[in-house]
């Protein structure tokens, strides 16, 4: 954007006249009209991600902000007036003695007008409205946390990092936002099923316990006289009425701030700073969007997978407005308008060879009116071990399906388009955004060669045009796989094996990533199913039975698992209501005994097992055989199951697949191991596992052959004693004394663990020490700050935490308590180095 006094622009097909362009709107820094319109260009993608679809508040400061001693005028508007250009998009919010009409931030040219008649700040309520203008539920929480006089920015920091285990513990998984204000927000994407008022109270009685553990630092009412030298935890916000201001949007303060969002590692520097445009921008093109994981993983509109309730035309046009902003309609014969005869049964597809600067296949997909079209530079891929990569371009019209001609030199995609094939699709999955699965039939002649089974899964960038999907071919479903199996015995199984662990590793040890395998890291229990007939049986890592505390993923093994015999090495997980692999849930499974309390939660909170590794079949060992081969045997053994990739995490597809026990492939990712840790990161996974393609199985053994990489550090612990609680816990557990076990037979103090406690857990606990005292400390060195008032249990009993880093002394720095480990016994407990120690991916 240059400067000068005004300037005629078209932005997404929309004239636009932007005058005043030289004018100073931040006086204390010289930030012009022309800097505002420059930055929210620049920063459209993420802040039209964050706000889209929810009615937009604006905050304009016609005249700039002024200064401390005089400050501007600032005029605050939520109706559209009539000087709103006809082609904003808009939606009607109904109250009861009056409506009020808002503008949808949903595209680049709605976001310039707004900065043209100088609205620095926009703010958007946790919800949005649907393709046909209804409200729906809120898709994210937030908690504002607001210091009061004599509290700032650093104890926001300290009340988010005592939020986040409370979040976590109820499957939230928040982003920080700096405020571009005082203070800091905290965001948690939501599936969409609980209403407003449901989801403020549950924010209300959040910021309660927040300030009941903590009195000296939170507060949770607004009273003022109550605030100073503490954080307001305000909750109001999730208030169906409440607004808060849009991340990334300006700030009208005396300088350009913005609502910036953070990585919780920022926030442990202790050096976190608000941030105005310049370095937000900076930040956003060398870290990407944190806010990238609420985006996607919100729940939609509420609207079922399917084409009905298509947008009406007006809505189809905003969607084309980008197609037709590339193309002049008097130099190319592409066609330009929606011609509603080419509409078909909303399931038509085309794939267009694309002679071009290069050669390339245009794959479209009828959808919503419009054709959802993703470039594909090598092509549809020919077998199921072989993805390609697919660019999303810009929405087509229908009319394209049919179009076949030259476009001429000069003009946007220039050279030769023919129809490589076309018909329609019989849809699986449409995720907006992340996953689409269908089975595509086309012309008998078509270069497809008969009907194909694709999926199409997001990798890498925002959604929309230019973000990154692989295209993958699906294997057919084994009818055998899905309606039964044989009833005869196969062959005496060898065993029992012990699971084969994986070391911490550091990026060192991928120097050359062909020789490895990527996989995704299961946050739930390790377990050998052994099939034999119509018989299964689960273990632990520790050897324990585990088959009749998983009656349902007995069931779904054997009707999986077509062999007569066969060893599988796995993961058993629980997923949220998101979707999201929840320790805690599988945690509530593990501790039932009582086989009417099992038969219960197996109904109501099935799992899952993710098979990973095949160790026999048909009496066959194959341990001694590489991975790569036994990954293949897997990937036969389960060909009538689909991967567990996206589709075994995330929101609305996942709640479907929460409701019945699986089993899932677990899936070998493409690309970098950087690539895989974001992946697994967006996807709520603990990280990734790296295993060498020519590793045999080595039973029981932990080996360097396979290494691991984990987002948040965990740690294995033996209880060895308690301290009594103080304040709100008092007559309880205040903390564990816990320790690790040095492989000599001595108990190695480790530290005190006194977070991420429930209530229930507290109680929990108590119950759990019942029984085991001694009068000795098993640890042979603990300090006499930590011992003087404990009370000393036999160490029996494994949980895990997890923590910041190793101190210089041998301690957990920040420890939280995840749950007990049912599966461990301490004698498997060992150190974890973990990735403080070696370079993090």
């Amino acid at each position: 954007m240059t400067k000068g006094t005004r300037q005629e622009v078209t932005v997404g097909g929309h004239r636009l006249s932007l005058s005043n362009l030289d004018k100073v709107l931040y006086p204390e820094t010289g930030t012009t009209k022309a800097d505002v319109l420059a930055y929210y260009t620049e920063v459209a993608p993420y802040l039209i991600a964050a706000a889209r679809d929810r009615p937009a508040t604006r905050k304009r400061w016609v005249n700039g902000v002024g200064t401390p001693e005089k400050p501007g005028q600032m005029f605050f508007q939520k109706n559209l007036d009539d000087a709103t250009p006809d082609w904003v998009p808009r939606a009607t919010q109904v109250h009861k003695d009056h409506n009020n009409d808002y503008p949808l931030l949903n595209d680049l040219a709605t976001l310039t007008w707004l900065a043209q008649i100088a609205t620095l700040e926009i703010h958007v309520p946790q919800w949005r409205f649907d393709h046909k203008g209804h409200p729906q539920n809120p898709d994210r929480l937030v908690l504002d946390l607001d210091p009061g006089d004599g509290a700032g920015l650093h104890e926001c920091v300290e009340v988010a990092l005592l939020s986040r285990p409370l979040l976590t513990d109820m499957g939230l998984d928040a982003v920080p936002v700096t405020s571009g204000s005082k203070g800091l927000h905290l965001y948690a994407a939501l599936d969409g099923t609980a209403s407003s008022q449901e989801i403020s109270d549950v924010a209300h009685e959040l910021a309660r316990a927040l300030e009941a553990d903590h009195p000296k630092l939170v507060v949770s009412t607004m009273a003022k006289a109550l605030r100073p030298g503490k954080v307001l935890v305000d909750w109001s916000q999730n208030n169906a009425n409440k607004t808060t201001v849009a991340p990334y949007s300006l700030r009208g303060r005396t300088q350009p701030w913005v609502a910036v969002p953070r990585t919780w590692r920022e926030l442990a520097t202790g050096k976190l700073t608000q941030l105005d445009y310049k370095n937000t921008l900076k930040r956003l093109k060398r870290r990407g969007d944190p806010f990238a994981a609420v985006n996607e993983n919100a729940a939609g509109d509420g609207a079922p997978d399917s084409t009905d309730d298509a947008p009406g035309p007006a809505a189809q046009t905003e969607l084309l407005a980008s197609y037709r902003a590339k193309r002049d309609p008097g130099k190319t014969p592409e066609p330009m308008v929606q011609d509603s005869t080419e509409s078909g049964a909303g399931n038509s597809f085309v794939i267009q060879e694309h002679h071009a600067r290069a050669l390339h296949w245009d794959f479209r997909l009828e959808r919503d009116g419009v054709l959802v079209s993703w470039a594909l530079p090598k092509g549809v891929p020919t077998n199921p071990g072989k993805n390609h990569l697919a660019v999303q371009t810009e929405d087509h019209p229908l009319d394209y399906g049919s179009f076949a001609g030259t476009i001429p030199r000069g003009q946007y995609g220039a050279g030769e388009v023919t129809i490589w094939d076309s018909g329609f699709y019989e849809l699986e999955k449409w995720r907006d955004g992340k996953e689409i699965i269908a089975t595509l039939t086309g012309r008998p002649d078509g270069g497809l060669g008969g009907p194909r089974r694709l999926a199409l899964i997001h990798t890498k960038g925002d959604s929309g045009a230019k973000s990154q999907w692989l295209i993958h071919v699906m294997k057919e479903q084994s009818e055998e796989g899905h309606n039964g199996r044989s009833g005869a015995r196969g062959p005496a199984l060898e065993g029992p094996y012990s699971p084969m662990l994986a070391a911490t590793g550091s990026v060192e040890q991928l120097k050359d990533p062909e020789q490895w395998a990527l996989e995704m890291k299961w946050d739930g229990v390790r377990a050998i199913a052994t099939v034999e007939g119509d018989t299964v049986k689960l273990t632990s890592r520790n050897g324990k039975d585990l088959t009749a505390r998983f009656p349902e993923l007995v069931q779904a093994i054997a009707l999986s698992v077509p062999a007569d015999s066969a060893i599988l090495d796995g993961e058993i997980v629980a997923l949220n209501p998101s979707g999201r692999p929840d320790f805690g849930l599988l945690q509530k499974r593990l501790k039932l005994l009582k086989p009417a309390e099992i038969i219960r939660a197996a109904e109501h909170m099935p799992t899952h097992y993710m098979a990973f590794d095949v160790l026999e079949i048909g009496g066959a060992s194959a341990v001694d055989r590489e991975f790569s081969q036994r990954r293949g045997l897997l990937e036969e053994l389960l060909s009538g199951l689909p991967a567990a990739g996206k589709n075994a995490v995330g929101a609305k597809a996942t709640r479907q697949l929460a409701s019945s026990a699986s089993v899932q492939l677990s899936p070998i990712m493409t690309g970098s191991l950087q690539h895989a840790m974001e992946l697994s990161r967006k996807t709520g996974l603990e990280g990734v596992v790296a295993k060498r393609h020519d590793s045999a199985y080595r039973s029981g053994r932990r080996t360097e052959n396979w290494v691991k990489f984990k987002h948040v550090r965990t740690q294995e612990v033996v209880v060895g004693g308690w301290r009594d609680g103080k304040g709100n816990r008092r007559g309880t557990i205040g903390s564990l004394l816990v320790g690790i076990p040095d492989g000599n037979g001595k108990l190695v103090y480790a530290g005190r663990v006194g977070s991420g406690f429930s209530d229930v857990e507290l109680a929990e606990l108590a119950r759990s020490l019942q029984g085991l005292s001694r009068k000795t400390p098993p640890f042979a060195d603990v300090p006499a700050a930590d011992s003087h008032d404990a009370h000393w249990v036999t160490a029996k009993l494994v949980g895990e935490v997890s923590f910041a880093e190793w101190t210089g002394a041998g301690r957990l720095r920040q420890p939280v308590w995840r749950g007990w480990r049912l599966d461990k016994d301490p004698a498997e407990v060992r150190r974890e180095d973990g990735p403080a120690n070696k370079e993090r991916p």
